[in-house]
């Protein structure tokens, strides 16, 4: 059995974090003008890209030994315990949507199920199958509205809980749609069926991500300013088509997600892979171990206490409050795993979710 890569779990609680960060700046609000917008702004879309990559990576680490031994027996067993994961986030994401509509997990357990239709295939066609969805999107544009349903000045989605509303959210215009953001688990994949344990090919990895990020900005930022001129309305709508927002997920902003994400992996493993009796790194390690509990914990906890203690409108919060407490919460996260692991194999979620579906 193959010794566990420590930096996925390090990368995996970085990806949380960032996520908390995010999320906590749009739900308290980001009123001001200081470097912490900017700071907070960095992990706009791309934490999550991150979180789902490394999803895709498990699903190649947990299937990797039985495609290699041609174990049909072992892969059906393994087959079967992602399919009853994938229902699992799915209906835990919904079950608590109405208080966080912006869930990424009932979109996670889709990718789930899409991806595991590639998890057989060779490299070379999980590439395309992430390159197809990633090309397929823009097409969608042409013949389907995308603000079909929002209320965007609230954030609202405005018929979520009919079919046409939720199938459209789903896989089209949500937060995370299907369409294209499963392509961020099939890299995953293909690159969890990389040899992980070479760090050869991991240093390769980020230096080639690290290339691609970089010309991806360079790019977004050059296109934007040759072709809007000097007006600001072509601006806006030419930034929505060649910038790096993940609303909508045009190719620019998928590939941008991507090649961070592999920066951030690759660079996690390494840095694991040579302070692996750190303090900070074996605090991360425990950390990324409970991943799902502190993402759902972060809603219903982190910003379900403020909502109750303060008397102050959710969104009207300073960017310096929401990014603060992100940072605390996230360090009593961690803190939280080094206790909860010295007694505990698994965090909560982690738990329910295994005994339920191994």
């Amino acid at each position: 059995m193959k010794k566990r890569i420590i930096g996925i779990d390090v990368a995996r609680a970085l990806a949380v974090i960032g996520m908390i960060i995010v999320n906590f700046k749009i739900v308290f609000g980001e009123n001001g003008d200081s470097w912490l917008k900017s700071f907070a702004h960095l992990f706009d879309g791309k934490a999550a890209a991150t979180f789902v990559v490394l999803a895709g990576i498990g699903l190649g680490l947990m299937t990797n030994s039985a495609i290699k031994n041609q174990d049909l027996k072992k892969l059906a067993t393994s087959r079967k315990r992602i399919i009853k994961r994938a229902i699992f986030l799915f209906i835990v994401g919904l079950s608590y949507i109405w208080i966080w509509p912006a869930d990424i997990l009932h979109f996670y357990g889709v990718y789930m199920l899409l991806t595991l239709l590639f998890i057989s295939q060779k490299p070379k066609y999980i590439l395309l199958g992430a390159v197809g969805l990633i090309l397929i999107y823009p097409v969608l544009l042409l013949f389907f509205d995308y603000e079909t349903g929002w209320n965007f000045i609230a954030l609202e989605y405005t018929d979520f809980w009919t079919f046409k509303g939720f199938f459209r959210n789903l896989f089209y215009n949500g937060f995370h749609p299907v369409i294209p953001w499963t392509a961020f688990m099939l890299f995953g994949l293909w690159y969890g069926k990389q040899d992980l344990n070479k760090d050869r090919f991991v240093k390769k990895s980020l230096m080639i991500s690290l290339v691609v990020f970089i010309a991806v900005q360079v790019l977004s930022f050059g296109l934007i300013q040759f072709l809007s001129g000097a007006d600001s309305i072509s601006t806006e709508d030419l930034t929505a088509l060649l910038g790096m927002d993940p609303m909508p997920p045009m190719p620019i902003y998928m590939i941008n997600g991507i090649s961070i994400s592999i920066v951030i992996i690759s660079a996690c493993i390494l840095l694991a892979n040579k302070f692996e009796n750190s303090f900070l790194i074996r605090a991360l390690h425990n950390t990324g171990k409970l991943a799902l509990t502190f993402y759902v914990a972060h809603v219903i906890i982190g910003m379900g206490f403020v909502e109750e203690i303060s008397a102050k409108p959710l969104g009207e919060y300073s960017i310096e409050f929401s990014v603060i407490y992100a940072l605390i919460f996230s360090l009593l996260c961690v803190l939280f795993a080094q206790i909860w692991l010295r007694y505990k194999k698994a965090g909560p979620l982690e738990w329910i979710m295994r005994k339920t579906t191994d």
